[in-house]
């Protein structure tokens, strides 16, 4: 089912790069500038370094079954019972994941673009367009990424650019001093800017090395593509920090799109704040069908069916009456990220993975005797 799926090499790295960049260019801004204040890019720039060890340790995990996704790794060393039991819990966090991100989707554009239009009816659009796509599966997703790619690049580049000519007024003393918050803020913002960045890329090794037709050149790329990730994430935090300050980002929900919606150039290229939604809803749209992909494509091994296509419409129907239901607001849904994601994050993007390599370990040693 998944093993005679393949993707290139290159368009691994273009799905690593939409997924961590995903929720973070609108969300992370202003989360960083209330724990750190003006450092917020310094934690950025640490939580980009501790994403490529992450990586690192996924790459370890991945080597050790190649042939293997991590549900069918888990039950390989956890035994058959535990270990569909474990890959259970790891669907559930794909399945939550993804209902998180599809009310950032709702409560942005019904906040900021449509608000005469009602949550449910984005939401169910939504994610109908999302079944469509895990549907048709993993290489179409892969090629339609590949092909938007440099559209979104493109458009940050004139996002950049503009911020940059008057009437924005952007000042580097905003990010001065350096270090002031001290190392307790900064370790807590690192955790949390590691928490939405990089513990999550756990679920892709429902897709890597498995899926992948040169898994060599994959590894070379998965520490590429989370590098360029962050360097995006690294210039939007600054850039959002030195036109508007650390005070004003850390009152917005999403100060990226405040910083877009100054860009006002000779009373002709203007109201740009839609490049940055748009932006967003590209990187998010994969970042959830990624999710979702390693929802259904996990319950089906798990449950040892031989086609995932079936689970696609009752799993969505699911996940848009969670992503109603869950999230009442969108401070609450704020509360969560900072209190209990990174936590809930770290249980499988960290403790997960090392476990696996420890009971492996352990596995070959007895072997050995």
């Amino acid at each position: 089912m998944v093993k005679d799926i393949k993707i290139s090499a290159r368009q691994f790295a273009i799905l690593v790069i939409l997924f961590s960049i995903g929720t973070t260019i609108l969300v992370i801004p202003g989360i960083m500038a209330q724990e750190v204040k003006q450092d917020a890019w310094i934690a950025a720039v640490i939580g980009t370094g501790i994403g490529l060890l992450l990586v690192a340790l996924y790459i370890a995990v991945g080597r050790m079954f190649p042939t293997k996704t991590l549900v069918e790794i888990n039950e390989t060393l956890f035994g058959k019972w535990l270990g569909k039991a474990v890959s259970l819990t790891l669907v559930l966090f794909s399945l939550y994941s993804t209902t998180g991100l599809l009310f950032y989707v709702g409560s942005f554009l019904t906040t900021h673009m449509m608000p005469d239009t009602p949550i449910v009816a984005i939401h169910i659009l939504f994610a109908c367009i999302l079944i469509m796509g895990v549907r048709l599966g993993l290489e179409p997703l892969a090629r339609s990424a590949e092909l938007i790619f440099p559209i979104f690049v493109f458009l940050f580049i004139v996002l950049v650019a503009s911020i940059f000519l008057p009437p924005v007024q952007f000042k580097f003393e905003y990010i001065q001093p350096v270090f002031e918050t001290g190392i307790k803020p900064m370790i807590h913002a690192v955790f949390l800017f590691t928490s939405i960045f990089s513990l999550p890329l756990i679920v892709l090794l429902m897709i890597f090395p498995v899926s992948v037709n040169q898994p060599k050149a994959a590894e070379k790329n998965f520490f590429i593509g989370i590098l360029i990730g962050g360097i995006f994430l690294i210039i939007m935090i600054t850039l959002t920090i030195i036109v508007l300050g650390a005070d004003s980002s850390a009152r917005q929900t999403y100060p990226g799109y405040l910083v877009a919606r100054k860009i006002n150039i000779g009373d002709f290229l203007q109201r740009i704040e839609a490049i940055i939604a748009f932006m967003w809803i590209i990187t998010l749209y994969f970042k959830m069908a990624c999710y979702f992909y390693a929802t259904v494509i996990g319950l089906a091994q798990t449950l040892n069916m031989k086609d995932y296509r079936p689970l696609t419409l009752p799993l969505a129907m699911i996940l848009v009456s969670l992503s109603l239901l869950i999230f009442p607001n969108v401070a609450q849904k704020a509360t969560f990220d900072k209190e209990i994601w990174p936590l809930y994050a770290s249980t499988y993007g960290l403790v997960l993975p090392i476990l696996l390599l420890a009971v492996n370990v352990f596995r070959k040693k007895i072997h050995q005797k």
